[in-house]
């Protein structure tokens, strides 16, 4: 069985109807961004590796449609390389990365882990590659060229495209799940307390329970069959709900 655990590397604010499709007009809702930390017998696996080290970029292009209220902001030691050291966890002993979905607050520091299978959505791949205009993705900001031009050369053996349904490593599995972008998957991980589900198909909690899609999606069919899948998990860890903090203290699940 593996180890899991909830890593907080920034937050944000939403307007209510990016959260909740159609709701919640003049409301907005708090997101804290989050990389899983899965150990297991060989494996030490991150879902996501956070934003970069400076947030900027970043925060100047989601200002630009949203206003400043929708910045990240970090606390002091939350960047991802600073909690793997103060866990011990070097980033040479990372196995593998699991990027869901090709964005900023994903990819950014897939680079710093030289070790790692590096996996990827085929279809988001394939979607990034073959996609010249779209109104949800910029090429800029879902892969960086920087990061592109490393992925595409040197790391390039070490990059794992994945199918709709696999094995990424013992009991850790990969589905396609969609809804919020063409990269988008649900991480299925088998531990003491039973099997969690992690994805960025859904924000909140209360997305699956009620089974209320996000506005910010591209197939709402798609994140009301991601909500009726995850439901079979034993844990739902919406990757951007802050209250998994409060369903799990200090981010330990098992």
């Amino acid at each position: 069985m593996n180890r899991l655990r909830m890593l907080p590397v920034g937050t944000s604010n939403i307007p209510g109807p990016e959260l909740f499709w159609m709701s919640e007009w003049d409301a907005w809702h708090p997101l804290c961004f989050q990389v899983g930390l899965i150990q297991g017998a060989g494996v030490t696996a991150l879902v996501n590796t956070g934003p970069a080290a400076d947030l900027e970029p970043m925060n100047k292009g989601w200002a630009s449609f949203l206003g400043d209220r929708a910045r990240m902001s970090r606390d002091d030691g939350q960047f991802i390389l600073d909690q793997l050291e103060a866990l011990e966890i070097a980033p040479s002993d990372v196995t593998h990365v699991i990027v869901t979905p090709l964005q900023l607050y994903s990819v950014s520091n897939v680079l710093a882990f030289p070790n790692a299978e590096i996996c990827i959505a085929k279809r988001g791949w394939i979607h990034f590659h073959t996609t010249h205009s779209h109104p949800h993705d910029n090429r800029d900001t879902s892969i960086p060229p920087e990061i592109l031009t490393h992925l595409v050369t040197d790391a390039w053996d070490r990059v794992r495209l994945l199918e709709d349904e696999d094995v990424v490593a013992p009991g850790i599995r990969t589905w396609w799940s969609g809804g919020h972008h063409r990269a988008s998957i649900a991480v299925e991980v088998d531990t003491t307390k039973g099997t969690a589900v992690l994805s960025d198909s859904f924000f909140y909690l209360e997305n699956v329970e009620n089974n209320h899609p996000i506005g910010i999606s591209e197939n709402m069919y798609e994140c009301l069959a991601a909500h009726e899948r995850a439901k079979r998990a034993d844990i739902v860890l919406p990757l951007y709900d802050p209250k998994n903090f409060e369903r799990f203290p200090e981010g330990v699940v098992a």
